[in-house]
């Protein structure tokens, strides 16, 4: 009775210490995971993905997601180079290459990335006029980008892409740009009518010069010019005609009627 009483108190919870002891080495680590192992507080390696064997109290393991990660940067207001306060937001997409550094290096990967990636944008954008923001946003992406992946390599980070996705301006901003864009479309319009003007001078030059080599010629214009207005009958129509032009048609008259 005392053996039956000392396996149940002592024997029975050292056996399912021991089981529960060899079930918790193991470790699984899917695909996208690596695990960080420590030895007694000193990094030893990285392993997984698969069936992994972490000693209790020996060793500690942190996991690591390798995933593309993608993260929302909060709304930052900026002051860009000509003195305009716009509202800014993006995107950053980025993942773990090497999962010791993002352990070791930094305290926390995910906050450092993103309190650089709100830093990095008001710095980069701050350097350029508004025009710049609204049309050369590809290029605005890629400094980001190239800043932030560079930043955060000594932290075992990749930052693959940069996107800003909204440029908040004020209603009076707005009114603004839209009155500059009207303006625009006006200088514009007068250009090509300047230029309309000049092209159609340029051929009144040439047809003048062209009349004017023949006389004949700039009376069947005018003889011409008569037949077209001819046959508005509602309007009076005043038609100055040089006298050489009449006494040209009265010599013309008056051979016909000789003949």
């Amino acid at each position: 009775m005392d053996t039956t009483l000392t396996f149940e108190y002592v024997w029975m919870p050292l056996a399912f210490f021991v089981i529960f002891f060899i079930f918790s080495i193991f470790r699984i680590l899917r695909e996208y995971e690596r695990g960080v192992i420590f030895f007694l507080g000193r990094f030893q390696k990285v392993k997984g993905p698969g069936l992994i064997i972490v000693i209790p109290l020996i060793q500690q393991m942190v996991r690591v997601d390798l995933r593309t990660i993608v993260m929302d940067v909060p709304t930052q207001d900026v002051i860009s180079r000509d003195n305009v306060s716009v509202k800014v937001n993006a995107v950053v997409y980025f993942k773990v290459v090497d999962p010791e550094k993002s352990i070791i290096q930094v305290e926390d990967f995910l906050e450092a990335t993103s309190q650089l990636s709100q830093t990095t944008l008001r710095s980069v954008l701050g350097q350029h006029e508004l025009d710049d923001m609204l049309a050369e946003r590809d290029q605005l992406n890629a400094d980001i980008q190239s800043i932030l992946d560079k930043q955060t390599d000594a932290w075992g980070i990749k930052v693959s892409n940069v996107e800003i996705k909204h440029v908040d301006l004020d209603e009076s901003m707005i009114r603004a740009i839209a009155q500059q864009a009207e303006a625009e479309r006006t200088r514009r319009a007068k250009v090509i009518h300047a230029l309309g003007e000049n092209e159609a001078s340029e051929q009144l030059l040439s047809a003048a010069t062209t009349l004017a080599k023949q006389p004949q010629a700039l009376q069947l214009r005018y003889l011409q010019t008569l037949t077209e207005i001819a046959g508005d009958k509602s309007n009076t129509v005043i038609f100055p005609v040089p006298m050489d032009f009449m006494q040209g048609l009265k010599h013309l008259l008056d051979n016909n009627a000789a003949k």
